[in-house]
């Protein structure tokens, strides 16, 4: 059975868009105060907003998204002043926080003394995940709400992830309060995740900021943490996770009758003329594009009714990195 299906059926909402002007950014932090669920656009993915400090609200998002409740939530601060507040920041978590915030990278860190992030945002444990979003329009948001804001990515627990507001919609619509409808995210893969909790810091997911760029600021390697899907570090640490409807076969060398085929630089491999749907993340074979087209393409090819998608072979290096732990979780055995 599916961590949805074991999760109560949320109440009904009346879902309402949100244009980003300075009206609307007032009255979506203003629905996060009063412990309301506001989609909203970061560089990475759209993110489900709550109140951090709010348990209810937060346990709204498990609700919204199916999400179990062991999986911890990221909390989306201001600035660097207002993560102090709430976790304890070592040479080298301030050392990556200096260096790629605002930007798409969060840091675990031991919780402060007043740490105000609810125990459900952080499973239980003793450690909170932060991150200062670089998009424009969540940078006012968080600005305009004046507390952390719990934000996974605004879709179904396990779902491909969302990078634009459409894509919301299909998923959340009835579930949620509001979507703030900003244009779609610039990086199109989640954070990358740091661990700084005593020792070395650990990878502990990839995304959007490079193993390289994090070691180039460090001076030293990164340590790389182990799943662990019985009781994650951080968020996206599931073993089956970022899945489509349709079973995801990687490497594909050639593509089967009735496949959706996944393409990267221009590949065309043998049976491409008989594939229901075809994408190419990028045809010039840039791993940028292919992480802002990632999700997106996910879904398009899964809305074909295709009976698998068949992804080429992808290079593991910069950002191929973090879109093919993406595409493993997504091909992981199904719960």
């Amino acid at each position: 059975m599916s961590e949805e299906a074991n999760m109560p059926a949320p109440p009904q909402r009346d879902t309402r868009p949100i244009v980003p002007d300075a009206a609307g950014i007032a009255e979506a932090a203003a629905l996060l105060r009063a412990g309301a669920l506001v989609a909203f656009p970061t560089e990475t993915v759209y993110g489900l907003g709550a109140d951090a400090t709010d348990g209810r609200a937060v346990a709204g998002i498990y609700a919204a998204k199916g999400r179990p409740s062991f999986n911890p939530l990221i909390a989306h601060v201001a600035d660097l002043a207002a993560a102090e507040r709430e976790g304890v920041f070592d040479a080298d978590a301030r050392r990556l926080a200096e260096a790629f915030w605002p930007g798409p990278l969060t840091i675990v860190v031991p919780k402060a003394a007043g740490c105000s992030v609810s125990d459900l945002a952080c499973a239980g444990l003793d450690s909170v995940a932060l991150r200062v979003p670089a998009h424009p329009i969540a940078r006012e948001l968080m600005q305009a709400t004046g507390r952390p804001v719990a934000a996974p990515s605004a879709n179904r627990s396990g779902r491909v992830s969302p990078t634009t507001a459409a894509h919301v919609w299909e998923d959340l619509n009835g579930r949620i309060d509001a979507v703030v409808e900003g244009w779609s995210t610039p990086v199109g893969v989640e954070s990358t995740i740091v661990a700084c909790l005593g020792g070395d810091p650990v990878l502990l997911r990839p995304g959007g900021v490079t193993r390289a760029e994090i070691e180039r600021v460090l001076g030293r390697p990164l340590g790389t943490a182990a799943d662990t899907p019985d009781r994650p570090l951080a968020p996206g640490l599931l073993l089956s996770h970022y899945a489509p409807k349709a079973q995801v076969r990687l490497d594909a060398s050639h593509i089967m009758p009735g496949e959706a085929a996944l393409l990267f630089g221009g590949a065309e491999p043998p049976g491409l003329d008989g594939a229901k749907a075809r994408l190419d993340l990028s045809p010039k074979g840039d791993l940028a594009e292919a992480a802002a087209n990632l999700f997106a393409f996910m879904r398009r090819l899964d809305l074909t009714g295709a009976s698998a998608i068949a992804v080429v072979p992808i290079p593991e290096e910069g950002l191929g990195e973090a879109i093919l732990d993406r595409l493993r979780r997504a091909a992981a055995p199904r719960p």
